[in-house]
């Protein structure tokens, strides 16, 4: 099922702006239709037409024709072993292969944490690249990464945090059938494609188990169905509905830790999306990213970060690209309803002229939005899109999304786009949020604009997926397995939109048992310094309690808000005390200017002990929460911009 890259030497590409070019034997047929077998669903595939996809490649093809300004760049397929140090730079582990910047006692914190899948994931990159650097006769030490996991193999039924890894219950397998069933199938050649459901009709509600590595649960699940196939041939159910149980010490979402905290959430995002990909026998070749000349102003062609550091500088704290806010702002201004939209496109010529208009204008305020009809402001916004010089699901784990219609159910495939949610750089991250809902809104109104999720996700996934297909050899079978595959990741990142922007509770426990490993090393550290430098060690250990200790109660927090008029306050910690209850006891006492401030101004946070800084969302329980952090700091503010 699904289909890989082949290697090839080099291409050239037609890069700048997003250039679409297609073989010569392919680009004479875009509209047409590779010939496939269909299966028992042959009803649904019906229903399931994926012209949208083909006329959407069509139109992106003749607005290229009408852009004068390409650049050649040639992409070269990695060195054996060049990917794999490339990911072990990513995941801070460059000093496992040689001389690095990276900190060696910041590595060993980092590899002491690590689930047994994950371990495995870093052990087999460091295999490779220690087999290629003797191929290539450099003269590195490398660790034997299997000493620094030893003591977990010892311990194998031990999770990050000390305690036993849970099997995956039977609310994670009984629906597991019924994750499957989920799609209908057809083969085109000798592959087996899966292809979402066109219609949604109402399906039980599976839970999401973020409390355990997915990687391990695949490794459980796998283990639980050996004699059982992953797969069942039944179509004739939805697309499975899927929810985050309640976490008592509250749910993390992007945007809510301190920048120390994420890139290591980060680091380990990638290693467990590595091991679940290893678990299921999926092969993970990161796309290395092609450094090319990008326009450093203007809106269309611009990188992410450049756009909107000129953005801040109109709109301090803008996350989100003015233009594209402003062109999602001018498609509902013509009221979602409209039939066909974002599959009708504008006139080739007119958008042009709209493009070279709008940079000369846009910044200056004097462009006239009333000469933008809806249907122009929908083929600007998959522009500016498509035109990004780096694809909006980045360039380094394109791939990864494509191969996600490759992982055996639904659930995984939901847990894989989680991590790669995690692992998109801010800007990235925010403008496909930004995307995705109003796609979504598009969605809400398909009664009457006739443009159901699928529809919507064959439209847009050439748009976000086409910059992976530049100067490859393309064939009929190749471009039709892509369009199957990326339609799906596409539907899969629309539908489950709301479950994607969380970070997995075990990459948080892991995060707070690097911080406190770092916290100790660094108090003996101290410890020995002021021993050397002769100061009272007994002195400085009665120092080095918490104030929190010796000024509160047990069994009470002491909760600062410096901004607000009530700055301090002792309060009673009790089993049902959430943090929208504290929140609550401080607005309310609040008078003046400060009286304005509304729920979702402001905010509880934990910092220090071990996390950096935690935005808790109002239904953290905090009495679970302190017993896990007894050594934090609550402090109410707003978010930083």
């Amino acid at each position: 099922m699904g289909f890989r890259t082949e290697p090839q030497e080099s291409c050239s590409v037609r890069c700048r702006y997003g250039q679409y070019t297609m073989n010569q034997e392919s680009s004479t047929k875009v509209t047409e239709k590779p010939p496939f077998d269909r299966s028992s669903s042959q009803d649904s595939l019906d229903e399931l037409s994926m012209e949208d996809y083909w006329t959407e490649l069509e139109n992106i093809k003749k607005s290229s024709e009408n852009r004068q300004d390409q650049d050649i760049v040639v992409v070269k397929e990695p060195d054996e072993g060049e990917l794999e140090e490339e990911w072990l730079k990513e995941a801070g582990l460059s000093n496992l292969f040689g001389e690095s910047t990276d900190d060696p006692q910041e590595s060993m914190v980092f590899l002491s944490t690590l689930t047994r899948t994950q371990a495995a994931a870093v052990q087999k990159r460091v295999e490779t690249v220690s087999q290629t650097l003797r191929k290539k006769n450099k003269q590195h030490h490398i660790p034997d990464v299997r000493d620094i996991f030893a003591q977990q193999t010892a311990s194998k039924e031990k999770a990050p945090d000390g305690t036993e890894f849970r099997s995956v219950g039977t609310n994670e397998n009984k629906h597991q059938e019924k994750d499957d069933q989920a799609s209908s199938r057809l083969i085109v050649g000798d592959k087996e494609l899966i292809l979402p459901m066109p219609e949604e009709m109402p399906a039980s509600v599976t839970d999401i188990n973020l409390e355990v590595s997915f990687a391990e649960q695949a490794v459980s699940q796998k283990d639980s169905a050996k004699d059982k196939t992953w797969k069942t041939k039944d179509s004739n159910a939805s697309l499975p509905s899927f929810r985050l149980p309640k976490d008592k010490t509250g749910t993390t979402k992007m945007g809510d830790l301190a920048p120390q905290d994420m890139k290591k959430v980060c680091r380990l995002a990638l290693v467990e999306l590595t091991a679940l990909y290893d678990v299921l026998g999926v092969e993970l070749k990161q796309q290395k990213a092609v450094k090319i000349k990008t326009r450093d102003s203007g809106l269309f062609g611009v990188p992410l970060p450049v756009l909107l550091e000129q953005d801040q500088r109109k709109v301090p704290g803008t996350r989100i690209p003015l233009i594209f806010q402003k062109l999602i702002s001018r498609i509902e201004e013509g009221g979602l309803e409209t039939e066909g939209l974002l599959r009708i496109p504008g006139a080739a010529t007119r958008i042009k002229n709209l493009c070279q208009e709008l940079e000369a204008k846009f910044y200056e305020g004097t462009f006239n939005w009333e000469n933008v009809k809806q249907h122009d402001a929908a083929s600007l916004l998959k522009l500016f899109v498509r035109e990004l010089p780096q694809p909006l699901l980045g360039a380094e784990h394109l791939r990864a999304f494509q191969a996600v219609q490759n992982l055996p159910t639904k659930k995984q495939q939901l847990q894989a786009l989680n991590l790669l949610v995690v692992l998109l750089p801010d800007a990235n991250r925010d403008t496909l949020k930004a995307l995705l809902e109003f796609l979504q809104r598009v969605i809400d109104n398909k009664e009457k604009n006739k443009m159901t999720v699928m529809n919507v996700a064959m439209v847009m996934a050439p748009n976000l997926f086409m910059c992976h297909a530049l100067g490859l050899k393309s064939s009929e079978q190749r471009e039709f397995v892509m369009a199957a595959g990326t339609a799906n990741t596409m539907h899969l990142l629309i539908k489950y939109q709301k479950l994607l922007w969380t970070i997995p509770k075990f990459i948080i426990n892991q995060v707070r048992k690097q911080n406190a490993e770092s916290h100790k090393k660094d108090k003996k550290a101290m410890k020995k310094l002021l021993k050397k430098m002769a100061y009272d060690r007994e002195k400085y250990e009665k120092q080095d309690k918490s104030t929190n200790d010796a000024d509160v109660p047990q069994g009470v927090i002491r909760v600062q808000a410096p901004h607000l008029s009530k700055v301090s306050m002792a309060i009673q910690l009790t089993e049902e005390l959430r943090a929208s209850d504290v929140l609550a006891r401080f607005l309310s006492q609040e008078s003046g200017i400060a009286q304005t401030l509304k729920k979702g101004e402001v905010f509880l946070y934990e910092i220090g002990g071990n996390i950096g800084e935690r935005c808790l969302d109002e239904d953290t329980y905090m009495q679970d929460l302190y017993q896990l952090n007894p050594n934090a700091e609550w402090v109410i503010k707003s978010k930083p911009s």
